[in-house]
């Protein structure tokens, strides 16, 4: 069994026990799980039809466990303007929540 849903602007495709990365957001002191209710699509995966939402599904949802937080790859950015002895060097890690899919209801 397979899903689609939304979270931050960004459609991510889960199956049960996959760990998947999201966006960094604020957490309640001892929150444990997620669930994530902009469900687009669940299909079984066995060829039969997924089930698509207009845009969302009623009622299903998506439930993961908080493994822990993560820096993603650190990125080089380069400027450059030439004949002028312009260049500067920036860098950026993205913070992310390392999240564990425990459920998927329809």
């Amino acid at each position: 069994m397979y899903a689609i849903f939304e979270d931050s602007g960004t459609q991510i495709l889960v199956r049960k026990d996959d760990e998947i990365q999201i966006d960094l957001r604020p957490l309640t002191e001892g929150q444990k799980t997620i669930t994530f209710e902009k469900v687009l699509a669940i299909g079984a995966g066995d060829g039969q039809p997924a089930k698509i939402g207009l845009p969302y599904l009623a009622g299903a949802t998506v439930t993961a466990e908080i493994v822990g937080e993560d820096s993603g790859p650190k990125l080089r950015i380069g400027k450059y303007s030439r004949r002028k002895g312009y260049r500067r060097t920036l860098g950026h890690r993205q913070d992310h929540i390392l999240v564990k899919v425990t459920g998927i209801k329809a």
